[in-house]
């Protein structure tokens, strides 16, 4: 056994990493070696303690057990640590002027209705009446014919009707509208609201011992597909809202914080936005 191989705290993650096959996946090789490089670089940076550590196996644990297949506190942890932004801003990358992405988030129904245009998604009555409308568009400005814009939000009491199969109707806030020759979208929803991502289990627990809040600002979800262009996974967010420049999971980004202007008539709000698609 070579001499490097030997394991000691000056050297651990050269030692770890010794003992990976040479014949292994080049990808696995290169993610695990800067892993463990990254993770003993943490330990020995802040001296964690054996105490520590073993809160946080604990931590790890009760995160896993409290997974099921209505709820992922992975992912929650992943999004309330930022980790979710990051993985998705490297991985949509776009340029100047093009929409950004933001967080999927977990309440999204495929094969929701598709409506026509200027259609109500709210089926339950409630909250304030919002007109949402604007253009897909490439990045010249062109309008993008047959763009499917999937949205769905949160009802007035800040429930997605997934979370209220009792409650809510089927599909209440939520449809898809396919776009004609100008690129325009338009439906009527209702003005969303701020509502607290799950902060009952070990997530919620570090978040409030860290002294943060569970918040979400209002949002609209969007997913817009083109045939022969990059999907886009976003929000639109109310500029008034409270936890704005706080978000618990950091989906606020500048470019898609959207008006919402007081209206008249039908509606008594209205939020215009237009999406920009890159080419695939």
């Amino acid at each position: 056994m070579i001499k490097e191989s030997y394991f000691t705290e000056e050297s651990s993650a050269e030692a770890v990493n010794a003992r990976m096959g040479d014949d292994i996946n080049p990808r696995l090789a290169q993610v695990m070696g800067s892993l463990v490089r990254h993770l003993h670089a943490f330990a020995k940076d802040i001296d964690l303690t054996q105490e520590e550590w073993d809160l946080a196996i604990d931590f790890l644990t009760q995160t896993g057990q409290m997974c099921s297949p209505e709820r992922q506190e992975f992912i929650l942890l992943s999004d309330a640590l930022g980790f979710s932004m990051l993985v998705d801003a490297i991985n949509n990358r776009r340029p100047s002027g093009a929409t950004e992405n933001t967080v999927f988030g977990p309440f999204h129904v495929a094969d929701a209705p598709i409506r026509e245009m200027g259609d109500n998604i709210c089926l339950d009555g409630k909250g304030e009446t919002c007109l949402f409308e604007g253009r897909v568009l490439d990045v010249d400005g062109a309008p993008i014919e047959g763009a499917m814009v999937d949205v769905w939000s949160d009802n007035a009491d800040g429930y997605y009707d997934v979370q209220q199969p009792a409650i809510q109707p089927k599909f209440n806030n939520r449809g898809r509208f396919i776009t004609g020759a100008d690129g325009v979208y338009r439906f009527v929803g209702i003005k969303p609201v701020a509502y607290p991502i799950p902060d009952d289990g070990p997530v919620g627990k570090m978040l409030a011992a860290l002294g943060r809040h569970p918040n979400r600002p209002a949002h609209l979800h969007f997913l817009v597909t083109a045939p022969g262009f990059q999907k886009i996974v976003t929000h639109i967010f109310d500029g008034e809202d409270k936890w704005l420049s706080s978000d618990a999971v950091f989906g606020v980004k500048e470019s898609l914080i959207a008006p919402f202007e007081p209206a008249s008539g039908d509606t008594q709000w209205r939020a215009p936005f237009d999406f920009v698609m890159v080419k695939a």
